[in-house]
């Protein structure tokens, strides 16, 4: 099973913007019970479109760089990535569903 991979500051460039595939990127922090619940959701869909999409998680904890040049005010925040460019945002806690469709929508 593929489970989403780890980025920080220092590689958020080269794996993400660098990606030749679209990036869904979960910020999240160890402390945040949203996003503990929505850990399960990006992992299945790291696994279910693992082909097609990269995903990743960012802990804002620890790379606080890359959280405040993209404005991430709250957390959970997703976004989709492509061609290093940001194409989708969503913040909050979701139904699987939903968070497969902001990603499938950019496929």
């Amino acid at each position: 099973m593929s489970a989403a991979q780890d980025v920080t500051d220092q590689t958020f460039d080269s794996v993400v913007l660098k990606s030749s595939v679209p990036v869904l990127v979960d910020f999240w922090a160890p402390w945040c019970g949203p996003c503990k619940a929505m850990g399960p959701s990006v992992d299945k869909l790291a696994t279910e479109l693992g082909a097609s999409i990269k995903v990743v998680k960012i802990n804002t904890d620890e790379s606080q760089d890359v959280a405040a040049n993209l404005s991430i005010t709250s957390i959970p925040t997703f976004m989709v990535f492509k061609g290093g460019k940001m194409v989708a945002r969503q913040m909050g806690a979701m139904p699987y569903d939903k968070l497969k469709a902001l990603v499938a929508a950019h496929l």
